[in-house]
């Protein structure tokens, strides 16, 4: 009976349990971090994994003596956000694609696209959707300075995004957690495309989840038009509020009901499947147009004004159809059967859509019930999606990651994964 009981209220609200984490996780990241550190080829990541590797280390030594998890996830993350990032802006250091997304703001500005008309070497290519050069607005408008980096405005973006979509009772401890996770910290210190899309797509499916179907098609939409890997979440969003409609017209509550059983006559509950059915399915139907014309919104009209230029950067060159190839391109499945096996790009991409389909049927055949679910789903499919991309790297995995974290941050209380925390946290 205890595997099965709910928390109590005051279990809900005390801190995550310390060996989320603890002295072994430290321990692990930053020897991940001194890792980086030694052999990585790029400036910005030898920082980070120099200043980050004293961070976990401290916090792995306070976890050792039984400080509070507390205080040292706050030393982790110091150590690994705030103290790299400030050398960082003081050296002028950053990522490639801090530049890209700057440079891609200035040609938006002064072109209407942002994308190079005839661009040669890699770093010519923008392969983000239009959209992604908003970030890069501050420093095109006022000039280069630690204020208007692109990289503060990106994370500033994910974090928030991702606060408002975790519970209201439960946001600092799980954001610190994330935060100081290395695959978020990096991209959050040196500058990374991926982090903003992750958080509009968790905020989009906890508005889904909340039944705000206009709201989760604006989010989801904006997270659209940033990257194509966020595209993945529309249909999800919308599966999951379909499954919310059938749930609630027939008397069951929607994701974050009380459960509390449907107490209306027969004749009620008959009116309610014939009734409230057709509404709640436009919910459905208006998520995914929101989602759609906002995207079209941001990128149809940059893609308009040079459709060559919009075809090289965002589809030709991360699929390697270019004669520049992508940097993207650490040792995954995909990428290895595009460089070693005869055919392997074909044969990865065939992969690819599989995967997809397969996702696909899943959602059709077994929608999810609640935000939870649908960004596990998310989560699987971008995780398969970027394991068969010929052109992918590690850092891509920010996208399954988080919204794995998300959606064990934000189970029910009654779920099995919660109450076996709630019996840690009570020791």
């Amino acid at each position: 009976m205890a595997t099965t009981t709910p928390l109590t209220p005051p279990d809900q609200h005390r801190e995550p349990p310390p060996r989320l984490g603890g002295a072994l996780w430290w321990a692990l990241c930053a020897t991940a971090a001194l890792g980086l550190a030694v052999f990585s080829a790029l400036g910005p990541h030898r920082v980070w994994g120099a200043a980050a590797a004293l961070g976990y280390l401290a916090a792995a030594l306070l976890t050792a003596r039984g400080r509070s998890p507390r205080i040292a996830g706050a030393v982790a993350l110091a150590g690994a956000v705030p103290l790299p990032l400030l050398w960082l802006l003081a050296v002028d250091l950053a990522q490639l694609e801090v530049r890209v997304v700057a440079r891609s703001a200035g040609l938006l500005l002064a072109e209407g696209t942002p994308y190079l008309q005839h661009p040669v070497v890699p770093e010519d290519f923008n392969p983000y959707l239009p959209g992604m050069a908003v970030f890069g607005l501050p420093e095109a408008l006022a000039g280069p300075g630690p204020f208007t980096d692109p990289r503060l405005w990106m994370g500033a973006a994910f974090l928030g995004a991702l606060a408002f979509a975790l519970p209201a009772g439960d946001r600092s401890a799980p954001l610190r957690w994330i935060a100081a996770c290395p695959l978020v910290a990096l991209p959050l210190a040196v500058g990374g495309v991926d982090l903003p899309v992750a958080g509009l797509m968790c905020l989009g499916l906890a508005l889904a989840g909340r039944g705000r179907a206009g709201a989760a098609g604006l989010a989801l939409g904006a997270a659209a038009a940033l990257k194509w890997t966020a595209w993945p979440a529309i249909p999800v969003a919308v599966a999951l509020l379909a499954a919310a409609s059938r749930s609630t017209s027939a008397g069951r509550p929607a994701d974050g009901g009380e459960g509390r059983g449907d107490s209306r006559r027969p004749a009620d509950r008959r009116e309610g499947l014939g009734g409230s059915r057709r509404p709640a399915d436009r919910a459905a139907a208006r998520c995914g147009l929101v989602a759609l014309l906002t995207a079209a919104a941001l990128v149809l009209p940059a893609a308009l004004r040079d459709p060559g230029a919009f075809r090289a950067h965002v589809v030709d060159f991360p699929l390697g159809l270019t004669d520049a190839v992508s940097s993207a391109a650490s040792p995954l499945p995909g990428h290895l059967l595009a460089t070693h096996v005869p055919g392997g790009r074909t044969l990865a991409l065939l992969l690819l859509g599989v995967s997809a389909l397969l996702v696909a049927l899943s959602l059709l055949l077994r929608p999810p019930a609640t935000a939870s679910d649908a960004a596990a789903r998310l989560a699987l499919g971008l995780l398969l999606a970027i394991a068969f991309m010929p052109a992918s790297r590690f850092g891509y995995l920010v996208h399954p990651l988080v919204l794995a974290v998300w959606a064990a941050a934000r189970q029910t209380p009654g779920h099995p994964l919660l109450v076996r925390v709630g019996k840690q946290v009570s020791r």
